[in-house]
This record gives structure tokens, sequence and C-alpha cells, in this order.
């Protein structure tokens, strides 16, 4: 794998984790404040913003599977023929 190919894949990676960070640092402010709001809680914004963050791990996902397909090319290999061992 050539240098750009890896640099891609880490950026990838920390972009992934600090969604995934963000996710769960929403789910503690929800709890803080929905404790201490009540039935003033703004849970619609909270869930819009869940929504979001997912469909950003969806493009990571997404965008990972197209790098890993391109770098596969590159190499010379089918995306769709390589198999992974199970162990």
């Amino acid at each position: 794998m050539e240098s750009v190919e890896r640099e891609a894949r880490k950026a990838l990676n920390r972009l992934r984790r600090s969604v995934e960070k963000g996710v769960r640092e929403l789910d503690a402010l929800d709890g803080a404040i929905r404790h201490a709001e009540g039935e003033d809680f703004p849970a619609e914004e909270y869930e819009a913003v869940r929504s979001q963050l997912g469909a950003i791990l969806d493009f990571l996902e997404e965008e990972g599977l197209r790098l890993e397909a391109k770098i596969l090319e590159t190499g010379g290999l089918e995306p769709g023929r390589i198999r992974r061992s199970s162990g």
C-alpha cells in the first residue's frame, strides 16, 4: 500500500473514531440535560443530531469500502474475489 492510501485510511479511521466519540458524548449530554430539564428537554433536536452523526458514520463506511476497492484494484486484484480468512 502506498503512502497516500495509508494516510487516507488513517484519516478515515481517525474521523470515524471522532464521530463515534461524538455519539458517546452526545449520549452523555443527553442524559445529563434530560435529567435536569425533564419535559423541557429538546428530544427531537437530539434525535436529529444523532441521525446526522449516523449518516456521517454511514458515509465513512462507504468511503472505507470504496478506498479498499480502489487499493485492491490498484494492486491488480478484484475486490469481489477476495476471501478473508475466518481465523
